[in-house]
C-alpha cells in the first residue's frame, strides 16, 4: 500500500550540511500496523513528514497505492504528540472539522462524528471543550478527528509521548483495539521500545544519523494486544534485541562526536 524507495534527505543551512536520511526503503501492506524506532536524531520525524507531504525528499520516492506523494493529502491522516485541537470547539465540532471542509451535510457530519467519538470511548463528552479534558482524552479526540476523514493510512508521530505512563498504556490498548476493529493501516513513530513491540506487526529499527533501516523485525504476539503481553517471553526477547541495537547505535553516535 505504501512504498518508500531509496529516500534521502539533506538539510543545507549556510555552510552546514546535515544528512538526515540515507537510502531509506520500506513497505507497508494494507491494514498493517508498522512501527519505527531509532535513536534520538536519527530522522524518524523527518521520514514521516516526507511521507505525509509536509517535507520534500532530496531524492527517492514515496508511493501510496502507486501514486507519487508530492504534498499533503486527505489520503494520509496525521496525529502528532500535540493535540492540535481547536480550543473554542466542542469535541463533536473538532471531530467534524475535516468533514465540514469536505462540505458534507450537517446531519451526515454529526452521524460520522458520533460514531468515531464512541469508537475512542468518549461517548457522553460530545459537548465538552478541550480545556475540560485530560491529556489522554484530548488525544482520543485527535485520533477520532483523523479517522473520521477515513484516510488510507494513519501516520502517527510519538502521539502518546506527552502522556503519563499509565494513561499511555491505556491509549496503546485503545489504539490496538481500534486498529483491529477498523482495519486501519498505521505507521507509528516512537522512541518507546515497549510501545513498538506491543503495537507493531513489524518494527523497523533505524540507525543513528544519517538514518538508515538497520533491521526489520516481525512481531507475532497473540491478539488482543494488551498489557499482559509485556511479560511474555516472546515480547522480552524482541525488546532485548531492539535495546541492544539502539544501545550500540547510541554508543557509536557518542564516539562519532
Amino acid at each position: 500500500m505504501l512504498r518508500v524507495e531509496g529516500l534521502n534527505k539533506v538539510f543545507d543551512s549556510g555552510n552546514r550540511r546535515v544528512e538526515a536520511l540515507r537510502d531509506v526503503s520500506l513497505e507497508i501492506r494494507k491494514s498493517e500496523f508498522v512501527m519505527i524506532v531509532g535513536p534520538s536524531g536519527c530522522g524518524k520525524t523527518t521520514l514521516i513528514n516526507i511521507i505525509g507531504g509536509l517535507e520534500t525528499a532530496s531524492s527517492g520516492s514515496v508511493l501510496l497505492d502507486g501514486r507519487q506523494v508530492s504534498g499533503p493529502g486527505a489520503d494520509r491522516g496525521m496525529v502528532f504528540q500535540g493535540y492540535s485541537l481547536f480550543p473554542w470547539l466542542t469535541v463533536r465540532k473538532n471531530v467534524e472539522f475535516g468533514l465540514k471542509m469536505k462540505k458534507l451535510p450537517a446531519a451526515k457530519r454529526r452521524d460520522i462524528a458520533e460514531r468515531y467519538i464512541e469508537l475512542v470511548g468518549l461517548k457522553g463528552f460530545e459537548n465538552a471543550l478541550p480545556k475540560q479534558l485530560s491529556g489522554g482524552m484530548k488525544q482520543r479526540v485527535a485520533i477520532a478527528r483523523t479517522l473520521a476523514n477515513e484516510p488510507e493510512i494513519l501516520l502517527m508521530d510519538e502521539p502518546f509521548g506527552a502522556l503519563d505512563a499509565q494513561t499511555r498504556v491505556v491509549m496503546q490498548e485503545l489504539l490496538a483495539d481500534i486498529s483491529r476493529r477498523t482495519n486501519t493501516t498505521i505507521l507509528f513513530i516512537t522512541h518507546d521500545i515497549d510501545e513498538a513491540v506491543l503495537l507493531g506487526d513489524r518494527v523497523y529499527v533505524m540507525s543513528r544519523r544519517p538514518g538508515r533501516i538497520r533491521e526489520i523485525l516481525t512481531v507475532e504476539l497473540p491478539e488482543p494486544r494488551n498489557h499482559h503481553c509485556l511479560v511474555m517471553a516472546e515480547f522480552q526477547q524482541i525488546k532485548s534485541h531492539i535495546m541492544e541495537m539502539l544501545w550500540q547505535e547510541s554508543s557509536d553516535a557518542a564516539m562519532d562526536k
